[in-house]
């Protein structure tokens, strides 16, 4: 169960983008969606089946993007961009302190990540999408793409029930309702509409070649808001990637057949969810002299800058080895690691 809820908030300039960590392992993180928000997005019974069907055994990272959800309302132009995409992303990766984790990005959110794994393949252990395309232009034919935008500008209600008949197929009444009204509480008209237009206007083909970490694509054969041809072709164009096809109309995971999207995205994932005790049975966790000086300093409370003083080294070899610690100790932050370190006898 992904329990242990924290929501915080990320410093961008004058304003905040608020995240959420839930449970405790490796680090699993979702880049954001279109619209989302931390806390009413609970409240669906099929949100909650999928994330702990995907994310048990993790430590999972999830965020809303600014303009929406929990995170300051105000948008502006420059946040419309791929690169501010990733340059968050990035930032709440330095926020926790996490140098490497597992990223699962869907629908346009895959952008983010796949544009993220490009350019920092150190830092992406394994690459899951999901409902993912590369060029939003061909998300919709011409000129309806800009037809839903203004339908969302000019009337919300409208525009947000039609966007639910795309997202969620043959979805019952009471679902649908419940979705549209969730929408309309995290953002505004004219956010959801500059964020849906932004949408149509990505385009990381690019940034696919690039990408370097396994990587797994999974698609629904009917999605009705971005077409299966377009997750294959993300899936052909990443260097080894695997795609897993899938049926059903719904493009939100936490639609339709929620079990299967669920089973692909964990089973994907497995290589990377093991701690200590998973991974090696009895076998002890090793640290070199120099980690076990920095660990004790850690446990004493002392912050990087102070331990890189007392041990006369640089605050970004102190930052190193602590992730190296976090990282053999199985935990994604310092007190974790510390707990775990001293339930296995290293302190």
């Amino acid at each position: 169960m992904l329990e242990n809820a924290e929501i915080k908030f990320l410093p961008r300039g004058a304003r905040r983008v608020a995240y959420e960590t839930r449970g405790d392992g490796p680090p699993l993180v979702a880049a954001a969606w279109w619209v989302s928000h931390l806390e009413l997005d609970w409240q669906s019974s099929g949100f909650r089946r999928f994330w702990e069907g995907v994310a048990d055994g993790f430590t999972f990272i999830r965020y809303d993007r600014l303009g929406v959800g929990m995170s300051d309302r105000t948008l502006h132009a420059s946040d419309l961009t791929l690169d501010e995409e990733v340059a968050k992303l990035g930032a709440l990766l330095d926020e926790l302190e996490l140098e490497r984790v597992s990223l699962l990005g869907g629908s346009c959110g895959s952008c983010t990540a796949i544009a993220f794994a490009a350019a920092y393949p150190e830092r992406v252990e394994r690459l899951v999408l999901y409902g993912s395309y590369a060029d939003g232009s061909s998300i919709t034919p011409p000129g309806v793409g800009n037809a839903i935008v203004e339908a969302v500008r000019t009337h919300w209600g409208l525009g947000s029930r039609l966007l639910t008949d795309i997202f969620l197929g043959g979805a019952d009444p009471a679902e649908q309702g419940n979705f549209a009204r969730i929408q309309r509480e995290a953002a505004t008209a004219e956010t959801a509409a500059e964020l849906l237009d932004f949408v149509y206007r990505l385009d990381v083909r690019g940034h696919l070649g690039l990408v370097r970490s396994p990587t797994t694509v999974v698609h629904r054969r009917d999605d009705g808001a971005v077409p299966f041809e377009l997750g294959r072709a993300v899936a052909a164009a990443i260097p080894g990637a695997t795609f897993v096809p899938l049926q059903g109309r719904a493009h939100f995971p936490w639609h339709g057949d929620v079990d299967s999207v669920a089973r692909a995205c964990r089973e994907a994932l497995a290589p990377a969810r093991s701690t200590p005790e998973r991974a090696r049975g009895s076998e002890p966790v090793l640290l070199s002299d120099r980690e076990r000086q920095i660990l004790a300093c850690v446990a004493r409370g002392l912050n990087d800058r102070e331990i890189a003083e007392q041990l006369v080294l640089s605050p970004h070899t102190v930052h190193r080895h602590v992730a190296n610690i976090r990282r053999k100790l199985g935990r994604t932050s310092r007190t974790a690691a510390v707990a775990e370190a001293a339930r296995l006898g290293i302190l």
